[in-house]
């Protein structure tokens, strides 16, 4: 094991221990460990102890080789990692519980990396326990099943921790991609007299996937589109746009400010059944990047896949903040799988001008656009220009800029986060009972059958009913 030197130009990396629970498991091997070693990669202020339990009957031999294989790509962050023990145990059974927990040093970083039923459980066996103190309990949506569901979970943490020591990750917003939106908004007068319903017509804000399935519906198909992404992850970006500017970036400021626009939205006009749509994918055929194509099965044909419960792959809400700076402006938040390409961006449409003197031709149906293209991030400005052959004729024309690579790096940034003790990023308690209260009328609306599940053919841009919607 190498170890680093300090010099007068460096810095002691600092050295948290991060002890997985779920270490058998498909997110720790395909993304934590993965993401971990790129990360120690590139930034050179940590040192990471790790640590892993799970149900299966692993030695130390086969949690090193585990680790080995995640790493062999980046195999010199293997010198940044010292792999410690593994634990074999049931995390939903107190008394397995209570024995892991008498191993914990202090401050460390336990990650949940299970599914939520299975963390809910988890929580609930540690119950009465006193974890060592600065411990950071880290997990993965969705945070309950509803509002009240939240609730209780957030009660339980905080018996556990404080707030501070939580982090509900959200992968889908990283660091850079925060800073991105919020540097062009915040540092930028061109923006903050405009941005408000008095000069904005309408947001979008789309994650539109071309995968399908992918082996996915243990927790897909009792979640849907809706729960998946509007209710997490969109929601998250709607309150980072439609927020006042905050004080400063730090997490309480930050984070007040988000959850102010959360307890503001709602559905627009509170008429689920009008402005939320959902559908399913049938067969169909897709188009591949190098020209090819393949088959995709229909949803309810998919392994695992209870058709009773009726889970719509494609999901559209318009929702309102219903703030002196936002009401009446609909925020459009849509998401969806099998779909022809991934459509991943957060569309602001400007109100036409007053007033287009005579003279000049064309006739724009907007007043600009200003969109953010995510991973890699790109920003698009569209202006209404003259010039060329017709100097009085009306054209577009698109000022495009790279802000980074954004969700190419999510979990990096997450354990970046996570190792810096900055929850600020994390999902606060108020704001994860907020999204569950805010989408609940939409749930309820669907469960009365008030809105119809259409359908649309894998590989498409989704049902032909939907084309003059306000998401095309």
């Amino acid at each position: 094991m190498s170890t680093t030197t300090a010099s007068p130009s460096a810095t002691t990396p600092a050295t948290t221990t991060l002890f997985i629970l779920g270490a058998t498991g498909d997110l720790t091997s395909r993304l934590l460990l993965p993401s971990l070693a790129s990360l120690l990669c590139k930034e050179q202020k940590h040192r990471v102890i790790l640590r892993g339990s799970g149900t299966e009957e692993w030695d130390a031999a086969t949690w090193r080789a585990t680790i080995e294989k995640a790493f062999a790509d980046q195999p010199q962050a293997m010198d940044r990692v010292e792999i410690a023990d593994y634990m074999r145990a049931d995390v939903t059974d107190a008394s397995a519980v209570a024995s892991l927990v008498e191993t914990l040093d202090p401050a460390t970083v336990l990650y949940f990396a299970l599914p939520p039923a299975v963390t809910a459980a988890a929580i609930d066996a540690m119950e009465g326990l006193t974890l060592p103190e600065g411990t950071v309990l880290a997990m993965e949506k969705p945070f309950g099943q509803d509002e009240q569901s939240a609730h209780e979970l957030n009660q339980k943490l905080l018996a556990l921790v404080p707030e501070k020591q939580i982090f509900r990750v959200d992968h889908f917003l990283g660091r850079s991609t925060l800073l991105n939106l919020l540097g062009v908004r915040l540092a930028n007068r061109i923006w903050e007299p405009v941005w408000s319903a008095e000069h904005i017509e309408q947001v979008l804000i789309r994650f539109d996937e071309s995968v399908a399935l992918e082996g996915r519906a243990r927790y897909y198909d009792k979640a849907g589109a809706m729960i998946d992404m509007i209710q997490s992850h969109l929601l998250q970006v709607l309150a980072l746009l439609a927020m006042d500017p905050p004080a400063t970036l730090h997490e309480r400021d930050l984070r007040d400010a988000k959850a102010a626009v959360l307890r503001a939205t709602h559905v627009m006009d509170d008429d689920p059944a009008r402005w939320s749509r959902r559908a399913q994918y049938t067969a169909g055929t897709q188009k591949l990047a190098d020209g090819g194509s393949r088959e995709l099965p229909s949803y309810r044909d998919e392994e695992g896949v209870d058709n009773v419960r009726k889970t719509e792959t494609l999901a559209e809400v318009v929702f309102e903040v219903a703030s002196d700076r936002w009401t009446g402006v609909p925020f459009i938040l849509r998401s969806g799988k099998g779909l022809d390409r991934k459509h991943s961006e957060i569309v602001v449409t400007f109100k036409p001008v007053r007033h287009l003197p005579p003279g000049l031709t064309g006739s724009p149906s907007d007043g600009g656009r200003l969109t953010f293209s995510l991973g890699p991030d790109e920003m698009h400005l569209r202006l209404h220009v003259t010039g060329g052959d017709d100097p009085f004729a009306l054209r577009d024309e698109d000022l495009v800029t790279e802000l980074g690579v954004g969700q190419q790096r999510s979990y990096e940034e997450v354990l970046d986060e996570l190792l810096d003790g900055d929850v600020a990023l994390s999902v606060r308690a108020d704001e994860a009972e907020e999204c569950w209260r805010i989408i609940q009328p939409v749930r309820d609306a669907w469960a009365r059958g008030e809105t119809p599940l259409d359908e649309y053919p894998a590989g498409s841009t989704g049902p032909a009913s939907w084309k003059t919607s306000q998401a095309s």
